[in-house]
C-alpha cells in the first residue's frame, strides 16, 4: 500500500497557503513547535502580512501571557510590546495591515515601531492615546505612503496636522469625535479619494455634513449613525442623491442631545442604499 501522507511533508506553499489565514496566537505558540518544517514555514513574511492583535488578552495573567512566557523563555514580565516586536520581525516589512488592541498595553512607542518597520502598510486600526502623545501622530502616520485605511476611536487634538500627513492614497476613515468646520475642510481639501467615512457618533452640524457631501466627490459611503447637530431632512437626502453616495447610514442621528432620551432598541437600523 502506498504510504499515508504527513502534514509536515506538504509542499512550502501550501502550508504558507494555511499559515497566512491563522490568527497571530496560533502563529506564535502552536504552528512553530509542532515540527522542524513548520517552523521553517512559519517564518514566511507572508504569514505576517496581517496583524490583528485586537481580540487577543494581553493582561500579565492570561493564558497567551504565561504560554508566550514558557515558549519563548521571558523570565521578565510578559509584555504587548514584547509580543508586537516578534511579529513585526517575522514580517520583514511586508506587512500591510496592523489592528492594535483598544485599551491594554499599546502605546504611542508601539505604533512608531510599527510605523518604522512596516512601511508598506494598507491598513491601520489605531489604540485610544493619552492626549499627550497625540501631537506625534502626524509624524508618524505620515511614514506610511501607501495608507488605504485609517480607524481611530477618537478624534485626536491634532487632526487637521494628521490629515495633512496621511497618505494621498486614503480612502477609508472611521473616527468619532467633533467636528468643526475647520476640520471638515482640511478633511475635503486632502483627502480628495475618499470612498468611504465614518463618523459615527460625533458632533456634527449641519452645514458641516453639507460640505462633506458637496466636497468629498468620490464618496461612495457616508455612516454619521447616533451623531448630535443635525437631522437628516430633505435637503441632506437631495445632496447624498446628487452626490452619487450608495450607502448612507445616519439612524439616531439628532440637532441636540436631549438627556435621558431613551430609543427603542428594537427599531430596525435606518439605512439608506441608493
Amino acid at each position: 500500500m502506498e504510504e499515508e501522507r504527513r502534514w509536515e511533508e506538504l509542499n512550502t506553499d501550501s502550508l504558507v497557503n494555511i499559515f497566512r489565514r491563522l490568527g497571530l496566537e496560533d502563529l506564535t505558540l502552536s504552528v512553530p513547535f509542532v515540527c522542524q518544517s513548520w517552523y521553517k514555514v512559519s517564518l514566511d513574511p507572508t504569514c505576517w502580512q496581517v496583524l490583528k492583535f485586537r481580540g487577543l488578552d494581553f493582561m500579565p495573567w492570561s493564558n497567551l501571557s504565561k504560554e508566550f512566557s514558557n515558549r519563548y523563555g521571558f523570565n521578565g514580565r510578559f509584555s504587548f510590546s514584547r509580543f508586537l516586536k516578534l511579529c513585526v520581525a517575522r514580517s520583514h516589512g511586508e506587512a500591510i495591515q496592523v489592528e492594535f488592541p483598544l485599551l491594554f498595553g499599546a502605546s504611542i512607542n508601539d505604533i512608531a515601531y510599527i510605523s518604522h518597520r512596516c512601511p508598506k502598510l494598507r491598513k491601520a486600526t489605531l489604540p485610544n492615546l493619552l492626549s499627550e502623545d497625540e501631537p506625534h501622530l502626524p509624524e508618524i502616520i505620515g511614514r506610511w505612503h501607501e495608507l488605504e485605511q485609517l480607524e481611530m476611536q477618537c478624534k485626536p487634538s491634532s487632526f487637521p496636522g494628521l490629515v495633512n500627513n496621511l497618505s494621498p492614497k486614503l480612502n477609508s476613515l472611521k473616527m468619532f469625535g467633533s467636528f468643526k468646520k475647520d476640520d471638515i475642510s482640511v478633511l475635503v481639501n486632502k483627502l480628495p479619494k475618499m470612498k468611504c467615512l465614518c463618523l459615527s457618533k460625533s458632533y456634527l452640524q449641519k452645514d458641516e455634513l453639507l460640505s462633506i457631501l458637496n466636497g468629498c466627490k468620490s464618496l461612495e459611503e457616508l455612516v454619521v449613525r447616533d451623531c448630535v447637530g443635525f437631522e437628516v431632512d430633505e435637503e441632506i437626502l437631495k445632496r447624498v442623491m446628487h452626490a452619487g453616495i450608495k450607502v448612507f447610514e445616519h439612524e439616531g442621528s439628532k440637532l441636540v442631545y436631549e438627556d435621558g432620551y431613551e430609543t427603542d432598541e428594537c427599531d430596525p437600523p435606518y439605512v439608506h442604499v441608493l
